[in-house]
């Protein structure tokens, strides 16, 4: 019994799982140097669709309330008029746009707008 805790524990890695794991790794890395014909690099964009379009302007929105910064520990700055104008265009987006959205597409719709709207009122003060 005090041999058994004495002797080392032992890890058996799988060679073949090593190789695998090193050629996902060179994969990925040189998917990060790809750089497209303008020389900046390429990275995956999401879907185009409905969605993209709420979260484009919904961040623009966010944006503008101060609620997303761009330098660490700096007060991000804050223009309600603009967050007012993104949230419009979402609401515009909304009204235009009713009964011909999924279930899913109006949902995320009008929870974003939601929430932005209780941050604007909570920024407004």
């Amino acid at each position: 019994m005090a041999d058994e805790k004495n002797q080392e524990k032992k890890i058996i890695v799988d060679e073949d799982w090593k190789n695998k794991a090193q050629k996902e790794k060179e994969v990925l890395k040189e998917k990060d140097e790809v750089k497209d014909e303008t020389g900046q690099h390429e990275h995956e964009l999401p879907a185009g669709d409905f969605n993209a379009l709420v979260s484009l302007l919904a961040t623009q929105a966010m944006f503008a309330l101060g609620l997303i910064t761009t330098e660490k520990g700096k007060e991000p700055p804050k223009d309600l008029k603009l967050a007012k104008f993104h949230i419009d265009i979402l609401d515009s987006l909304e009204q235009k746009t009713k009964g011909n959205l999924t279930e899913q597409e109006q949902t995320f719709l009008s929870t974003t707008l939601t929430q932005l709207r209780m941050a604007f009122v909570e920024m407004s003060k």
